[in-house]
């Protein structure tokens, strides 16, 4: 059975480039509460924000054969 190496971190590589050079982690800059309120949070059948509606635009899919429903293409097409 292979031994199994637990160290720490600071044991390991550095971050760094196929060059060698360090790269530093960079956080995003994001405004935690304006995501949290734009967030739609449900506990049980209570929810935070309305959901959004349904869409029902789109454009006819071809080739769907006899087919009824599911013919539609709402999602971005560009």
């Amino acid at each position: 059975m292979a031994k199994i190496n637990n160290k720490p971190a600071s044991a390991y590589a550095r971050p760094h480039t196929m060059g060698g050079k360090t790269v530093e982690a960079v956080l995003p800059k994001v405004n935690p509460m304006k995501h949290m309120k734009d967030t739609n949070v449900s506990v049980a059948n209570n929810h935070s924000n309305e959901y959004p509606g349904t869409k029902t635009s789109g454009i006819k899919i071809r080739g769907t054969g006899c087919a009824t429903k599911g013919t539609m293409a709402r999602g971005p097409m560009a």
